[in-house]
């Protein structure tokens, strides 16, 4: 089986820090390459794949203010579709803009949705929802008037993230740092608990950082570290206490939850959108409502399990778990054509 697999530009295919659709496309790639399958990466040229890469676009546009993004993408998906004939499956990690070819194509298209930017795309993914697939990465983010052949849990390689039974007493709040994702509450939260907070992530919202978090950003009980890449993500998120998660919208997966539970580091999450699906209660983490709920859910935290965290991780949302629940879909695809 020929697959071709389309990233996102915006950043490297593995990311160098911040970069989750392009993470969950590496992870593909590299998983369906160690089965044996003849894999095709279309992402940035400076993309790392074991298979082969194709790319016109050499640096992300995220990186490199020089490079136009629409340009950009319109090379980029023409590229693969120009390619077309040469795959068995085209596999799209790119949201809606490549569906637009999927009726001037004779190659199926699955396509992952990571989430609906705007209720504005929705108009795309309905027009295409009889001539392609969709898969969700979460029971959750599936929407009503689409149809869909899958779930497929998001999958990690395990083997990044090391497992630690013995971690220090510090939170972590992990993630974009933008009013969805709760950071200033977070920072509330380990306020109130008295404890140390080390927030790493990327500066989405400049203004919100400036006026609700770089306040409180004292290098003492509240730290900053960065956007952090690889190495120091698995270091930050084994030795945590606990990982906060105080989200405010319908979160579609969220890749720091299972990632910190890999570590065997448990999860205090706001109740929304997928983290029922991920967190299971008293076992794994707290599925909260409010502060004050996650301010109890501090003081049980030494009552869960890490090893369980672990297992449940490596057992549910190992890249191994995702290319199986993948392998299914494109069968079954090619069963239907």
């Amino acid at each position: 089986m020929k697959i071709a697999i389309l990233s996102s530009i915006a950043w490297r295919t593995p990311p160098l820090k911040y970069g989750p659709w392009e993470q969950v496309a590496s992870n593909i790639a590299e998983g369906l390459i160690e089965k044996g399958l003849e894999v095709t990466l279309f992402a940035t040229g400076n993309s790392i794949t074991k298979g082969k890469l194709s790319s016109v676009i050499e640096t992300p546009y995220a990186e490199d203010s020089s490079v136009d993004p629409k340009v950009a993408e319109c090379l980029h998906i023409s590229n693969l579709m120009e390619q077309a004939d040469c795959f068995d499956i085209i596999h799209n990690n790119f949201d809606f803009l490549p569906l637009t070819y999927s009726n001037l194509i004779k190659t199926p298209m699955v396509t992952t949705i990571h989430g609906f930017s705007s209720p504005k795309i929705i108009p795309v993914y309905k027009k295409y929802n009889h001539t392609t697939h969709y898969v969700s990465i979460s029971d959750s983010d599936q929407h009503p008037e689409l149809d869909y052949i899958a779930t497929v849990h998001n999958g990690i390689n395990i083997e990044e993230f090391a497992f630690n039974s013995e971690p220090d007493d510090y939170l972590l709040f992990f993630g974009r740092i933008h009013p969805d994702k709760g950071t200033y509450e977070a920072i509330e939260i380990a306020k109130k608990a008295k404890r140390k907070l080390i927030i790493s992530g990327l500066i989405q919202d400049r203004k919100y950082f400036d006026q609700n978090v770089k306040p409180y950003i004292n290098n003492d009980d509240i730290i900053y570290v960065g956007n952090s890449g690889p190495k120091d993500r698995q270091r930050i998120l084994s030795k945590a206490f606990a990982l906060l998660h105080p989200i405010h919208f319908a979160e579609p997966f969220g890749l720091s939850v299972v990632e910190a539970m890999a570590c065997g580091t448990p999860v205090i999450a706001f109740n929304l959108g997928s983290m029922s699906e991920l967190i299971l209660q008293n076992k794994t983490g707290f599925l909260v409502s409010n502060i004050a709920e996650a301010l109890d859910a501090v003081t049980n935290v030494e009552s869960i399990n890490r090893h369980y965290c672990y297992a449940r991780a490596s057992s549910l949302f190992s890249r191994q778990k995702m290319i199986e629940g993948y392998l299914t879909v494109y069968e079954k695809i090619l069963r239907i054509i």
